[in-house]
């Protein structure tokens, strides 16, 4: 069989994937704290029919070395990558929806373990457990609650007459007395390597291997917003999608011509095939 038949296969694997990944961005142009992906594509293989020579052992004036003779099979899938450019934002005027005008992300605790959001929209529970306690708690779209610098819950007293949160993260409540306690402060996590950060949905992130990030008990591993590289905290406002749709368009136009021309390589190896077993007749 053609080699040109199996480039054209991988290349259009490839591009199904670069789709795939295009789709998915553009489904996602208007969901908060989303970070788009990107597609890189690497050479495979190349099969060496002849290998390089060099002058060594070759009377002078002779001649000279010779360049390796190889024919490649097509292109490979490099990387899918998450571009961690920071969104526009968006206000909300709701007072907890917060925004990190950037580096940073939020802090949760899911069961056992620690996980990360640039989506701040944020609200209060009942409080306690199953309602029985006497703060409510700063949670997540899905109930997971928020870290503070400390790396505790962060609760409002259910007789708070007022809160507010400052653009460095703390969280000043006045209650109904009057009185106040020393604010809390929102915990940020700087993470090294984002795009070494596993997708969870929910606009989730789990630490892997490969993020730089060690993520620890308590206080450790925690930042707090405006110091020491961290973000700001803007309360008030969304961080939206960084997806460009023409970006995004255009990079789904080319991944269409390069299918289609790669489905033009299978058809003509084809008709070459073709004419080849027709030499019998």
């Amino acid at each position: 069989m053609l080699r040109s038949m199996y480039s054209g296969i991988a290349g259009m694997k490839g591009f199904q994937t670069k789709l795939d990944v295009v789709g998915n961005n553009i489904a996602n142009v208007n969901t908060a704290g989303y970070k788009k992906s990107r597609t890189t594509f690497q050479d495979m293989l190349s099969q060496t029919s002849q290998g390089a020579q060099g002058t060594a052992g070759i009377a002078a004036n002779d001649r000279g070395g010779i360049n390796p003779k190889q024919v490649g099979t097509g292109s490979k899938l490099g990387s899918i990558d998450t571009v961690d450019t920071q969104g526009f934002q968006q206000n909300t005027g709701r007072g907890l929806d917060l925004m990190i005008d950037g580096n940073g992300m939020f802090v949760l605790q899911m069961g056992d373990e620690r996980v990360f959001t640039r989506v701040g929209a944020f609200y209060l529970d009942n409080g306690g457990v199953d309602g029985a306690g006497d703060d409510s708690y700063l949670v997540n779209a899905d109930g997971y609650k928020v870290l503070d610098s400390e790396g505790n819950a962060i609760a409002i007293p259910k007789d708070a007459k007022s809160y507010s949160i400052t653009k460095d993260g703390k969280v000043n409540i006045v209650k109904s007395d009057g009185t106040s306690d020393d604010p809390k402060t929102i915990a940020l996590a700087l993470i090294p390597n984002t795009a070494g950060l596993e997708k969870i949905g929910g606009g989730l992130y789990r630490n892997t291997a490969n993020t730089g990030y060690t993520a620890g008990t308590g206080a450790n591993g925690l930042s707090t917003p405006g110091g020491g590289g961290a973000g700001d905290i803007v309360s008030s406002a969304l961080e939206m999608s960084n997806v460009d749709l023409s970006e995004e368009f255009t990079e789904m136009i080319t991944a269409q011509r390069g299918f289609q021309a790669n489905t033009r390589i299978i058809t003509t190896s084809d008709e070459i095939l073709q004419e080849l077993v027709n030499l019998k007749r």
